[in-house]
């Protein structure tokens, strides 16, 4: 009986602003207590508290006090309730429309402290606002090297509509090598294959970063790594 309930409720999520405060909190409680009817539970936790709000602020020992609630309970309640106060922290600190003032500070911040090369795809949307990150290692020491089977699935499970890419100099300047100009040719190539707008590639080194937005280099690798002019020159090599 309860299993037939419970697929019942977990359905009715497809429309979920139909669903009332106690109901919601049922919902929630399947995965804290899975074998019992978590309804009578959800309005004891609202009669605890007047609101949805006040459960989430309320503290373990606060939720423990209620009839019903045990330790497990307690801290699956307290747990989601901390998630959503950070995520609340991080919206505030996300990064705003894409600034490329703004992405190198980030950044900075960001890979200064690793002492290991890495590369960074950040996923843009349509707003211009970062909606993913893929970290990917370096094996090489002395160049940027992503499989090209890796950027493209990357962008077939994200989507994105631009990218940014950031990668550091752990122990070295900032400034672009001639590996990494060619790197910055072949992700433009690459975006340009799929319809992505590339917006900038961000180095990190010991003496702070470098951008190729900034710097007035990014609309030079638009221009000459277009896939239509490297098809046209028989240059684009996918």
């Amino acid at each position: 009986m309860h299993e037939g309930h419970r697929q019942r409720m977990l359905q009715r999520l497809e429309h979920a602003d139909a669903l009332q405060d106690h109901e919601l909190l049922e919902i929630l409680l399947f995965n804290a207590i899975p074998r019992k009817n978590t309804n009578p539970l959800a309005h004891e936790l609202l009669t605890a508290f007047p609101s949805l709000q006040d459960v989430f602020r309320a503290s373990y020992s606060e939720l423990l006090s209620v009839d019903g609630i045990g330790p497990e309970t307690a801290a699956y309640l307290r747990c989601i309730a901390l998630i959503g106060e950070r995520i609340h922290t991080q919206n505030e600190e996300a990064l705003p429309l894409f600034n490329a003032g703004a992405f190198s500070e980030h950044i900075l911040r960001r890979l200064s402290p690793l002492d290991k090369e890495v590369v960074e795809i950040y996923s843009l949307d349509a707003r211009e606002r970062v909606r993913s990150c893929k970290r990917f290692s370096i094996s090489l020491p002395d160049r940027v090297e992503i499989e090209t089977g890796e950027i493209g699935r990357f962008f077939a499970a994200q989507k994105p509509v631009g990218i940014v890419v950031a990668h550091n100099h752990p122990t070295a300047p900032c400034a672009p090598s001639a590996e990494d100009d060619r790197f910055t040719a072949q992700m433009q190539a690459h975006c340009s294959a799929n319809g992505i707008c590339f917006y900038d590639h961000i180095i990190v080194g010991r003496d702070g970063t470098y951008s190729y937005f900034l710097v007035g280099r990014m609309e030079e690798f638009r221009r000459r790594f277009d896939i239509a002019t490297l098809v046209g020159e028989k240059f684009y090599r996918g």
